[in-house]
């Protein structure tokens, strides 16, 4: 049988959506060389060559989700151009992502030394969400949060569905809640973040 010959771009695509369905269904140690090339149907030899090693495989995967969420969070903002920002779809998008592996992945890599020096990955939601609070309590009479405001909030959202996977039981357990509380919890902070949007009296 022939062998089929991928660009590179379309190769490293493939092997990165290998590497998030295994990180999905075992965590990263699931995210094996051998396990990644047999899942696509390549060498080891290939996924190296496209990666050099497991730990650059692993940061590449990291980066990949990272492009999920911003494509996430795109289409979440282009659902609000059509009316105001619907919160739930915000805590929504953010928790899937981490409910597939990422957030144990980032925490490997952080434990093994890496740092992310990227920033602003929200700052277009906060703008929409602040130019959106701003506009509705002005017809409203009321006084709009501040945009530190809601960028705390934006950000304590993020770190709390980050960590959800890897301690949201234990959390939870520690005031006496179980496992099916993490909806209600979800729904907790869209409340939360529609109490910020309304601003004050």
């Amino acid at each position: 049988m022939a062998r089929v010959r991928r660009n590179p771009d379309d190769a490293r695509r493939m092997i990165l959506q290998a590497a998030g369905k295994l990180l999905a269904a075992g965590g990263p140690a699931a995210v094996q060389v051998r396990a990644v090339a047999a899942e696509v149907g390549v060498t080891d030899a290939a996924v190296n060559h496209h990666f050099g090693t497991r730990d650059q495989l692993l940061d590449s995967l990291l980066r990949f989700g990272g492009t999920k969420l911003k494509a996430e969070l795109h289409a979440v903002l282009g659902a609000w151009a059509d009316g105001p920002p619907e919160p739930a779809e915000l805590v929504r998008a953010l928790a899937a992502l981490y409910a597939d592996g990422y957030a144990e992945l980032a925490l490997a890599l952080h434990r093994s030394g890496r740092r992310d020096t990227g920033s602003g990955l929200l700052d277009e939601v906060v703008d929409r969400l602040h130019a959106q609070a701003r506009h509705r309590c002005a017809a409203a009479g009321r006084t709009p949060p501040l945009r530190e405001s809601i960028q705390l909030t934006v950000a304590a959202l993020h770190q709390a569905v980050a960590t959800e996977p890897l301690f949201g039981d234990e959390f939870r357990r520690s005031v006496g809640l179980d496992e099916t509380a993490r909806e209600h919890m979800l729904d907790w902070w869209t409340e939360i973040l529609r109490a910020i949007l309304a601003g004050r009296d």
